[in-house]
C-alpha cells in the first residue's frame, strides 16, 4: 500500500470548503425562486413542517465534487468515467427535481422517462467497462470472504451490471427521505470504497475523497433540522457514484454488504407494493420506504437516522473483513 493518500485528502478538503461556501449563497436563492420540497400528505405528520424547504441541494454536492475532482482527472481514464457517470445520473435527478418544483407536485419525471435515462447512462458505462477500459479481465469481479479471489462473469457481466447499477441508484434515491439520512449513510459507504481505492492504488482515490468531502459539507446544512434537501439531483448521483466506484474497483458484490441499507429500502418498497396489490389493500409496513415505518412506530426522526448510521458503519466493518486481503 504505497499509494499517496494526500490527493484524496486535498480533494476532500477542497470539496468540503466549496460546499460550505456554496450552500449559504444558493439556499436563499432557491428560497427566493420558491424551489421548495413538496411533502407527501400521507407521510408522517411531523414532515408537514418541511413543506417548502429548498430542494435541489444536490446541485451543490455535484458542483463541489466535480470542481475538486477535476484537478485529478486524466483523459480517457477510470476517474473520468466515474465523474461522468455520477454527473449523468445527477442530470436525470435534476430534470426530475425541476419538474417537481416548477409544477409544484411531489412527482417529477414519469417512471418510464426516469428509467430510460438510467438505462442509457448505465449502458454507456457498461460499454466503457467492457470495451473502453485498458486493463485485463474487464468482466471479472472480487468475491467477498475469499481472500481476494476473482470470478469472471463473461457474458453475464453486462446484465449483472445493469441489475446492480439500477438497484444501487434507486436504493440511494429511496434512502433520501429523512434529514441527513442519505448523505450520512453514503459518506460512510464512500469512505469504505476510498480505503479500498487507496489499498489498490486506484486512480479513483481522489474522486472518493472529493465525494466524501462534498457530503460532509452538505451535511452541515442537511442534518436535522435540514435547511436544504438534496433531491433526486443528489440521491441519484450518489447511487451512481457508489455503483460506479464499486465496478471500477471490481467490488460490486461488496455493495450488498456495505450498502445493504440501500437494498433494504428498495426491498421494503417492492414488498409493500407487491403485498398491497396481492391482498387488495393490506400492508406489511406502516409506510414504505422502511425508514418511514420506524417513524410511524414512534421513533423520532433523529433516532432513525442515527440507527441507520450505526448499521451502515457496522456493515462497512464487515465489508472490511470480507475484503481484508484487498484492503
Amino acid at each position: 500500500m504505497d499509494t499517496d493518500l494526500a490527493p484524496a485528502v486535498y480533494a476532500a478538503l477542497g470539496a468540503f470548503a466549496l460546499n460550505t461556501i456554496l450552500c449559504p449563497i444558493i439556499i436563499p436563492y432557491l428560497r427566493k425562486l420558491k424551489f421548495g420540497q413538496q411533502v407527501r400528505t400521507d407521510g408522517p405528520q411531523t414532515h408537514l413542517a418541511k413543506q417548502g424547504t429548498p430542494t435541489m441541494g444536490g446541485i451543490m454536492i455535484l458542483l463541489s465534487f466535480a470542481v475538486a475532482a477535476a484537478f485529478y482527472i486524466g483523459p480517457h481514464s477510470e476517474s473520468a468515467a466515474l465523474l461522468l457517470v455520477t454527473l449523468a445520473f445527477g442530470a436525470i435527478g435534476l430534470a426530475d427535481d425541476y419538474i417537481k418544483v416548477s409544477k409544484k407536485r411531489s412527482l417529477g419525471l414519469r417512471a418510464w422517462q426516469k428509467m430510460l435515462g438510467q438505462l442509457l447512462v448505465t449502458g454507456a458505462f457498461a460499454a466503457y467497462l467492457v470495451w473502453g477500459r485498458q486493463s485485463p479481465g474487464q468482466t471479472s469481479i472480487f468475491i467477498p470472504f475469499t481472500d481476494g479471489k476473482l470470478i469472471d462473469l463473461g457474458w453475464m457481466y453486462i446484465p449483472f451490471l445493469f441489475f446492480v447499477m439500477l438497484g444501487t441508484v434507486n436504493g440511494a434515491n429511496f434512502t433520501d427521505g429523512l434529514d441527513g439520512l442519505a448523505a450520512g449513510v453514503t459518506v460512510l459507504i464512500v469512505a469504505f470504497f476510498l480505503i479500498a481505492a487507496w489499498a489498490m492504488g486506484s486512480p479513483i482515490l481522489p474522486l472518493s475523497g472529493a465525494a466524501a468531502g462534498s457530503l460532509l459539507g452538505f451535511l452541515l446544512f442537511n442534518s436535522h433540522p435540514a435547511k436544504i434537501f438534496m433531491g433526486d439531483t443528489g440521491s441519484l448521483a450518489l447511487g451512481g457514484f457508489v455503483a460506479g466506484a464499486a465496478f471500477i474497483l471490481r467490488m460490486p458484490l461488496f455493495i450488498a454488504i456495505v450498502a445493504a441499507v440501500y437494498l433494504i429500502e428498495v426491498l421494503s418498497v417492492i414488498l409493500q407494493v407487491g403485498y398491497f396489490k396481492l391482498t387488495h389493500g393490506k400492508r406489511i409496513f406502516k409506510m414504505a420506504p422502511i425508514h418511514h415505518h420506524f417513524e410511524k412506530c414512534g421513533m423520532k426522526e433523529t433516532q432513525v437516522v442515527a440507527m441507520f448510521y450505526i448499521v451502515t458503519a457496522i456493515l462497512c466493518l464487515i465489508g472490511y473483513l470480507a475484503g481484508r486481503q484487498l484492503i
